[in-house]
């Protein structure tokens, strides 16, 4: 067993398994301590590397592409704190820091283990149900269909869509961008109809614009990791967009109250009179609605 315990966390091996644990120190960026414990099997690992400093080094692992859905889904794109394959050594610890390196790096050599892509996700994930409240909104994934509920702050014309349910099955992508503090992120579900629509994340009724805390925004990867993880491998698709099976069936009705209904398309209806919605996003609104019921 070859481990190394520090403030930021621990990573321990044991010839098949990168067992990695976040630190409960306040430094610990919340996102590493909501995701937990991450069991990374060998045949996922490209590499690793030690990168000494002056006052403190850092252990990175490599995983092979396409074989964990969390780098799918954020895309090389969480903060450089939040990378859960990233571990803070102390200097004094950097010689066991290069033992654990070299144990993983011999253990890969004598495994064989192959550096091109992974065909399959070989990470599961965070366990479902997952639910994260964000500055636009919550949202919720059950493993088989995405529920969003709109906050008191959200666009208008998104609270007047009501809440979207969206099954896996009806899904192409999922686009994520983190709030960064500077500039707004998002938590876009792409599915067949929506595939091509250019609307902004504000106004988008399939996505949630994140402008608040970042901290807390940076969740939302949560649910977009456990999302990616049960849609089709990128492997097995060619081109943008791809018309896969169906992964669960559609969800159904939420309600057949008329007046709801009709409320709703009314108050559509005064937005897009009133200038506030353009012609291509009431029929994308209106449509999300009819969907909805």
């Amino acid at each position: 067993m070859a481990e190394i315990i520090q403030r930021d966390g621990t990573w321990a091996f044991d010839g098949n398994t990168v067992r990695i644990t976040p630190g409960l120190h306040r430094s610990v960026p919340l996102f590493r301590q909501t995701y937990g414990e991450i069991a990374v099997p060998l045949e996922a690992v490209s590499g690793i590397v030690y990168e000494p400093e002056r006052k403190r080094g850092r252990l990175r692992l490599r995983l092979r592409e396409g074989a964990d859905p969390l780098l799918q889904a954020t895309g090389g794109r969480l903060p450089e704190a939040a990378d859960p394959y990233k571990l803070t050594v102390d200097i004094d610890r950097s010689g066991v820091a290069e033992y654990v390196a070299e144990e993983i790096r011999r253990a890969l050599l004598l495994d064989q283990i192959p550096k091109e892509p992974a065909k399959t996700y070989l990470l599961s994930g965070p366990p479902v149900p997952v639910s994260v409240r964000s500055s636009d909104g919550t949202v919720s994934f059950d493993g088989a269909q995405v529920r969003i509920d709109w906050a008191d702050t959200s666009e208008r014309v998104k609270r007047a869509t009501g809440p979207r349910i969206i099954a896996v099955g009806d899904l192409v992508q999922v686009e994520w961008l983190p709030n960064s503090g500077y500039e707004d992120g998002f938590l876009r579900f792409v599915t067949r109809e929506t595939v091509f629509s250019k609307l902004p994340p504000e106004k988008d009724p399939y996505a949630l614009d994140l402008w608040g805390s970042a901290r807390r925004d940076l969740l939302t990867a949560l649910v977009a990791t456990a999302v990616t993880a049960r849609l089709p491998h990128p492997s097995t698709r060619t081109g943008e967009y791809v018309d896969h099976p169906r992964l669960a069936s559609a969800v159904p009705p939420q309600s057949d109250h008329h007046d709801v209904l009709l409320r709703r398309l009314r108050e559509l209806g005064e937005l897009h009179r009133d200038g506030v919605l353009t012609d291509e996003e009431f029929a994308t609104t209106k449509a999300a609605v009819l969907r909805g019921f």
